[in-house]
């Protein structure tokens, strides 16, 4: 997400306030489109129990639909009691795994009722057959389908303090399927009490299970009555402290569950109701001090998958900073960017998604606080920031955004980056193909010709007002492009540029 911005020194004027005016709105509605981000998703255990059974790698062929007759048929073999029910049930479980199938079975009289009675049995090999049927279930995309498995939601909550690990898996991955396609089965087990379970699950010593747990709670937290009616139970409860404990081991507790809980608190944050609660935990803190373990990893003993808790963790960082005003004073650490840069050249190549979410947590970092500015200059890491211009569309918008945040601050840092040859690193980004882009790199130029003159000399000997001329017949631009040339072609006095003899129209 994008910060705040304050006002920077020395800016006035009617074309000044109009900027920061028009870069609010523009902040505002990208903060709103990555809070809309969503990664609700099912999960199967299938492959799991093919590799079990002998399957190649949980590769099974899809099966095709069965007739009404032959639903009725698989129900009556589940329900006869014979000695090769559990067969009975495999072969159900196959079938299940077709869409029309889910839906013809759950039509039936008594089907649901059969499973969970087989469900609740205490003979230990139909009990996690008739799961496994569930479960198949639990992976429709059909609401319907979902719906009608609502009678089994108090079972698998009772389940999940059982002393089978794979069983306990099974449930919360069950519970978690259902979580995403019906609001009716959130509605009951909110009742049922499944954040006080949880809770009291989030205490086992059991990888998968924590995983599964942290799939559960990632899905209930993404719901559209979360803010409301979910996150404040979360936090009554004792399930943050241990999300944070858990997503801060990181490597020691096992990646996947690390991964599943740090997306957890980020939907936590993107609430808007509880940040204050995650930071008074600690969490702003700890989560940075995570980052500065994760890059120790980095590039020799990475293990795999490491980007996939790189990312939650550089987003709960970016939106708590985003979230409240004045907790950047809990991060001033030049380490921290250190860091930064790190992850940003050891993932640019492979996974380019990082980079954008590092360049949205560094541009919360000196949107509002000089202190990273001026790190961010006397470590030189101006030029490591620049080589970051050609990533993708949005990294060179997020690259140019910080630049203008430094620039912002008034005279001395625009006189650092000059001196720091921002100018000639700067030219190439105007040749970018992408509007905003170069819109972003002409607010960086006014900014530096505002605060610093001597930067526009140095750009007109450098042949920059030819890169300008190149956008005077661009819709978007020509009216800044025209407005810098003016700039750049008057005498070059200090009071040319000064802001009460600057009318730059407002930059989108």
């Amino acid at each position: 997400m994008w910060g705040r911005r304050r006002r920077g020194p020395g800016l006035s004027g009617r074309g000044a306030e109009e900027l920061r005016a028009r870069r609010r709105e523009r902040e505002a509605a990208l903060r709103k489109a990555r809070r809309q981000e969503q990664l609700v998703s099912k999960r199967l255990l299938r492959e799991d129990t093919a590799a079990q059974e002998g399957g190649q790698d949980g590769a099974e062929i899809m099966p095709d639909p069965l007739s009404e007759d032959e639903v009725l048929e698989l129900l009556r073999g589940v329900q006869r009691g014979s000695e090769d029910r559990k067969a009975s049930l495999s072969r159900l479980r196959w079938a299940l795994q077709n869409k029309e199938t889910q839906q013809k079975f759950v039509r039936l009289d008594g089907s649901i009722r059969t499973l969970i009675g087989l469900f609740t049995s205490s003979l230990a090999d139909l009990q996690m057959e008739a799961g496994r049927c569930l479960h198949e279930l639990s992976h429709s995309s059909d609401p319907a389908v979902a719906e009608a498995c609502l009678p089994v939601t108090s079972y698998l909550l009772t389940y999940l303090s059982g002393h089978s690990v794979e069983f306990t898996e099974l449930c919360l991955y069950t519970l978690g399927n259902l979580v995403v396609e019906s609001e009716a089965v959130r509605k009951q087990l909110l009742p049922q009490g499944i954040i006080p379970v949880l809770a009291s699950c989030i205490q086992s010593p059991h990888e998968a299970v924590l995983e599964g747990l942290g799939y559960v709670l990632s899905q209930l937290l993404q719901a559209k009555e979360a803010p409301t009616e979910i996150i404040p139970l979360v936090l009554d409860s004792v399930l943050p402290q241990h999300m944070l404990r858990l997503v801060c081991s990181g490597l020691k507790a096992g990646i996947g569950a690390a991964v599943e809980f740090a997306w957890c608190l980020h939907y936590i944050v993107c609430s808007h109701t509880a940040s204050a609660a995650l930071l008074s935990l600690g969490a702003l803190p700890a989560l940075a001090s995570l980052l500065l373990d994760l890059a120790s990893h980095i590039p020799q003993d990475a293990p795999e998958g490491l980007e996939l808790l790189v990312c939650p963790v550089l987003r709960c960082v970016s939106n708590l900073l985003a979230e409240e005003t004045g907790c950047q004073d809990q991060l001033q650490d030049e380490q921290l960017l250190v860091t930064l840069f790190l992850i940003l050249q050891c993932f640019c190549q492979q996974h380019p998604f990082i980079v954008q979410e590092g360049l949205w947590l560094l541009n919360n970092l000196t949107a509002d606080e000089p202190f990273f500015c001026s790190a961010l200059l006397s470590l030189d890491l101006l030029p490591a920031l620049l080589q970051l211009l050609p990533c993708s569309q949005m990294a060179s918008v997020l690259v140019l955004t910080v630049l203008c945040n430094i620039a912002v601050k008034g005279p001395a840092y625009c006189q650092q980056l000059h001196q720091h040859a921002a100018l000639p690193l700067l030219l190439p980004a105007l040749a970018l193909p992408d509007p905003e882009a170069v819109g972003q790199c002409l607010e960086l130029l006014h900014l530096l010709f505002l605060h610093w003159p001597e930067a526009a000399a140095d750009f007109v000997r450098q042949g920059g007002h030819q890169a300008l001329e190149q956008h005077q017949h661009t819709p978007q631009l020509q009216e800044r492009a025209g407005a810098l040339l003016d700039m750049v072609r008057q005498p070059l006095a200090a009071s040319t540029f000064s802001p009460c003899h600057t009318t730059l129209p407002a930059f989108s």
